[in-house]
């Protein structure tokens, strides 16, 4: 029961009505109120100001109330502490304390002491929420000093954070990505090839190269204050989603240099909060610190245009055919409403990637945009208004047709792989294997597109008319060809041809392939003999200038059939296997034949034995001397390695026979004219022309070749009403035939070969041509030389018709391989070509089992040859079949030895 619903013992005299008068008695208190009236009597109490609970004198112990220190009840209503009012009855306590619960009554000091209502305020807070002194909702209601201490905390925090992300973010290098780029591929005339090698189709520009129109219609289409803001651009982004809202044209929230941070710094295009602001503090770096012109150009070079262009030079040469430099500024418009989404705004659509993006609807789309940029520039004062005008006035500038990706396929894929090479090996290490698959090299070669296309039609040509696969014994499978066409000029490679398809068959058959070169070598070895001379009988190893005779193409050789090939000096020639026995095509012997002869009916023992007089030493100097390569060429210990052993490119045949037919001067071939990177020339050609051999050697060997073409081997290569000189050649075995032959303006050669290169065989190796395309035998005379003469026909076309020089008398007429000298009555000066009837002769005594050589044998002479034994070696164009003698009694195919070196070899014994 509460205390003040107790009833406490009453004195006499006490009682309610004692009570009320004692209450009138008393003098109104201060404020209003009427005072309490006397204390009630403590008749059990220690004294009055104690404070004692109702019933102290009952026995109970003296209570203390809260904040009453020791006497009774706290004081209320402004009463001295410590005084206890006096009892007023049931009623009055009902009455005060339904007044306390109402609220009705003022707040007292203790109330303010626990933080409401009037009195002293408690401690002060640093913020003062909820607010003391307030009821209801005005107690939390924060106050405008509260609210603006908060609003400048916030900013001043966003200031200290943003300080301190300008701060630590560092400035991202350019990603990989962005720089990726193709390498770039032009013909001769400096018309784009492909655009290859990289994984992106990107070639950067450097601001020079960007047209001025270009950097306006971008900034007028996404960010118009681009070369006065830091970077970001707040307005900007507020107009794009004022206008988004309108529902209106509009340029991108995002600056330009916000814009490049995304494509070319970050490499990052996700959408999250985090890559938000990391854009944002490295754009606002990036736009205090780096040149408005490189990001102008870091944007332009890194944007995606659509059709697989990344950058502007691949979009303007994607969409118009055209380098960047010569866009004009309606073309530039069109190119930055790209920027908007190209999917959508490429007139040609897009269907495969979004059907909504149909031609119509991105024709239209296109052209809105294009005109709204142009109107942009317009009020931005871009663009004057007579331009704004005329460019409306022309219309719409519609692109090219989307063209096929660019592939390596045909023969794109042999010339870039060419053009790689060359670079490479002829850049003093600027250009490496690695920086070319970085990309973004503008390579021009010399290819003629035409004569490239030329080239392979002649060979299609062959193939469709003669090659049925369904054949017996399968000999149409694995037919190769290959070619090469070059300018004897300046050693420029004009055209070539490296096989069917270059995402088909790997090989470059133009450049190195092992197949020999048979009898297309005798010009060096008549060179050869034309520059160092005939080794005379007293001759001695070291003494190379004296006792040697020039050898005259009217020299004359013995043309005998398995001829007994001997040394200098007359020493039979021993190989492993014995004496060598040199056969000619169908072992026809031709007798005593000029070299002349010899090379227009490509006789082979003439040229060997001149070879042996010569040196194989010296044949191989002229070789090299001609411009082949030293990888290439076969070992000289053998008699062989005068009629082909050797296995040079289609690409060094062509340039070497351009020597003789550049009067002796020799220049390097080559497929690149320079190199560009980032607009820095990176390589240059330069020819660098060498006098390999004197005028009147070259001369007269081409003098030779001609004949060969008018009357010889080469027949089927002759050009109507224009001079031409050339050489045919086969291998042993018949696995490899040639032509190779001049114009005094163009050099062109021709292989075909037949080469198992299946991945699946397990014996890759060249195979033998004997019933392909339906001849018994391939020769060069036939196809390579069909194909040579289809091509140049075509390529000669429009060219003026000019004529070799006419060779100056050369050398001494020398008499080898046992030719018979003339007798005392017989003129000094021996006939261009011998009567085939030999001269009487004296019979010389036999000796058995060596038999005699009929009717050229005279007793003096003792390098007349002896026959022995038996082969059936050698082609129509001279094949190097020959047989040791030192077992007469064997029939043997002979074989030459050494093989090609580092570009080939894999036959043994070419010739031919």
């Amino acid at each position: 029961m509460s205390e003040h619903r107790r009833k406490p013992p009453q004195s006499p005299g006490d009682g309610r009505a004692a009570a009320r008068r004692g209450a009138q008695q008393q003098p109104p208190p201060p404020g209003g109120r009427r005072a309490a009236g006397p204390p009630r009597p403590q008749p059990h109490g220690t004294g009055s100001g104690q404070g004692h609970g109702p019933r102290q004198g009952m026995g109970q112990p003296p209570r203390q109330d809260a904040g009453a220190g020791t006497g009774g009840r706290a004081s209320t209503g402004g009463r001295a502490r410590g005084a206890e009012p006096p009892y007023q009855g049931r009623a009055a306590a009902r009455r005060a304390a339904q007044s306390s619960q109402k609220g009705g009554r003022r707040r007292s000091a203790t109330d303010a002491q626990g933080g409401r209502g009037g009195g002293q305020p408690p401690k002060k807070r640093i913020v003062d929420y909820p607010r003391w002194g307030k009821d209801g909702w005005r107690r939390w209601m924060p106050s405008w000093k509260l609210v603006s201490g908060l609003c400048l905390f916030f900013f001043g925090s966003l200031v200290a954070v943003a300080g301190v992300g300008y701060a630590m973010v560092g400035i991202p290098k350019e990603s990989d990505i962005a720089k990726a780029q193709n390498n770039v591929y032009f013909w001769d005339n400096d018309q784009e090839m492909v655009a290859t090698g990289g994984e992106v189709n990107r070639q950067n520009l450097g601001y020079s190269e960007i047209p001025k129109e270009m950097r306006f219609a971008v900034m007028s289409a996404e960010n118009k204050t681009f070369e006065t803001d830091s970077g970001v651009d707040p307005m900007g982004i507020a107009r794009a989603l004022v206008n988004m809202a309108k529902g209106g044209e509009t340029q991108g929230g995002s600056t330009i240099t916000q814009q490049y941070v995304k494509n070319a710094r970050l490499g990052d295009q996700s959408q999250t909060v985090s890559r938000k602001f990391k854009e944002l503090f490295i754009s606002v770096k990036v736009g205090a610190t780096v040149d408005k012109k490189e990001i102008m150009a870091g944007y332009l070079n890194s944007s995606y245009f659509g059709r697989r262009s990344y950058g502007l030079q691949a979009a303007a040469r994607s969409y118009y055919g055209v380098d960047a430099v010569e866009l004009n500024p309606s073309q530039c418009v069109f190119l930055a409403s790209l920027l908007k989404g190209a999917t959508y705004y490429d007139p040609y659509g897009n269907t495969d990637i979004d059907s909504s993006a149909t031609a119509e609807a991105n024709t239209k789309r296109a052209t809105d945009r294009w005109a709204w940029i142009l109107d942009q520039e317009l009020q931005d004062g871009r663009m004057t208004k007579a331009e704004h005008d005329k460019w409306i006035a022309k219309g719409f500038p519609k692109p090219l047709k989307p063209q096929n990706d660019a592939q390596l396929g045909g023969q794109i894929g042999y010339l870039v792989g060419l053009a790689n090479k060359t670079v490479i090996n002829n850049s003093d290490g600027k250009i490496t294997q690695e920086k070319l698959q970085l990309g973004g090299y503008r390579i021009y070669t010399t290819f003629n597109k035409k004569k490239v296309e030329q080239l392979e039609d002649a060979v299609k040509k062959v193939r469709k008319k003669n090659e049925n696969l369904a054949r017996a014994g399968g000999v149409d499978k694995h037919v190769q060809f290959g070619g090469a066409s070059v300018d004897p000029k300046d050693g420029k490679i004009v055209a070539i041809y490296g096989g069917v398809n270059a995402t088909q068959h790997f090989t470059n058959n133009a450049d190195e392939t092992g197949a020999g070169v048979g009898s297309t070598f005798k010009p060096f070895v008549l060179a050869a003999g034309m520059t160092y001379g005939k080794r005379n009988a007293d001759w001695t190893d070291g003494d190379d200038l004296q006792d040697r005779t020039i050898v005259s193409p009217k020299s004359i050789y013995n043309g005998k059939n398995k001829l007994k090939i001997r040394y200098y000096d007359g020493r039979v020639w021993e190989g492993k296997e014995g004496q060598w026995l040199q056969t000619n095509d169908d072992n026809e012997s031709y007798g005593n034949i000029t070299l002349r002869e010899a090379m227009r009916v490509s006789a082979n023992s003439p040229y060997v034995q001149l070879g042996m007089d010569v040196g194989t030493d010296k044949v191989k100097e002229a070789a090299l001397k001609a411009g082949l390569l030293e990888g290439s060429l076969a070992t000289t210990n053998s008699p062989t390695f005068s009629i082909g052993t050797s296995t040079p490119s289609a690409i060094r045949m062509a340039d070497a026979y351009s020597t003789f037919a550049n009067r002796g001067k020799q220049n390097d071939p080559y497929s690149v004219r320079k190199a560009v990177h980032e607009g820095v020339n990176v390589y240059e050609h330069k020819s660098a022309p060498k006098q390999a051999f004197p005028r009147a050697v070259a001369d007269n060997v081409t003098d030779v070749l001609r004949t060969v073409v008018q009357s010889g081997t080469g027949t089927s290569a002759q050009l109507p009403g224009r001079e031409v000189a050339g050489k045919t050649g086969t291998t042993d075995g018949n696995k490899s035939a040639w032509f190779v032959g001049y114009t005094p303006q163009l050099t062109t050669s021709i292989v075909m070969f037949r080469f198992n290169d299946d991945a699946k065989a397990k014996d890759r190796k060249f195979l033998e041509m004997y019933g392909t395309y339906g001849k018994d035998k391939i020769h060069g005379a036939s196809f390579p030389a069909e194909i040579w003469h289809d091509y140049m026909v075509d390529a000669m076309k429009g060219k003026p018709v000019q004529s070799f020089p006419t060779p100056e008398p050369l050398g001494k007429v020398v008499y080898g391989g046992g030719a018979a000298s003339p007798t005392p009555s017989v003129s000094a000066t021996p006939s261009e070509t011998p009567s085939s009837t030999p001269t009487p002769t004296v019979s010389r005594p036999q000796a058995p089992p060596t038999p005699t050589e009929s009717g050229n044998c005279k007793p003096w002479q003792w390098d007349c040859q002896d026959a022995g034994g038996t082969t059936d070696g050698g082609t129509t164009d001279g094949g190097t079949g020959g047989t040791p003698s030192s077992t007469p009694s064997s029939s043997t195919t002979g074989k030459g030895n050494g093989g090609g070196g580092n570009n080939g070899g894999l036959l043994g014994g070419p010739g031919g």
